[in-house]
């Protein structure tokens, strides 16, 4: 089992929202970026741990503990030519981009940017790193321990 990271700005999904769907799934789209996107494709496993992060937004957090349920799949954005996620060398044959559905397990109080880097057992969490953009990082199992024993509330 691994552990992942996954950043979504609230005004496209946020929490809330996963709460409100069908399932209390969601497909993982729009990913433009190859690095995040093998992580989907190539490593993520049905039953992964998933920290659900609100990012561009006033106090950027974990909101959530979700977990992957589905195996990656091509993302349909990437064929409709009104989406702003359309890839015009994207085919159905050869899809270039891919999502997981993920599905929500718990929502908690935001755990704020800043509380995580005040916490040394973190330092070395991807997320935290200067010049990080990827909008999905892995998480070490020891991390995934320390947060949801010691900032998750009960």
């Amino acid at each position: 089992m691994r552990y992942w990271l996954m950043k979504s700005e609230p005004a496209d999904v946020s929490i809330d929202d996963l709460a409100s769907f069908p399932e209390r799934s969601v497909a993982w789209y729009g990913v433009r970026n190859y690095q995040a996107r093998n992580f989907m494709r190539d490593q993520m496993k049905v039953g992964d741990g998933v920290l659900f992060y609100h990012s561009n937004c006033k106090v950027p957090g974990i909101a959530g503990i979700a977990k992957v349920s589905s195996v990656a799949y091509p993302d349909a954005t990437q064929f409709d030519k009104h989406n702003k996620y359309f890839d015009p060398k994207a085919t159905p044959e050869q899809p270039r981009w891919f999502n997981v559905d993920v599905q929500l397990v718990q929502k908690i109080e935001i755990i704020p940017l800043d509380e995580l880097r005040a916490h040394e057992t973190l330092a070395n969490m991807r997320t935290l790193q200067r010049g990080n953009r990827l909008s999905i990082t892995p998480v070490d199992p020891a991390e995934w321990k320390y947060i949801l024993k010691n900032l998750v509330s009960a």
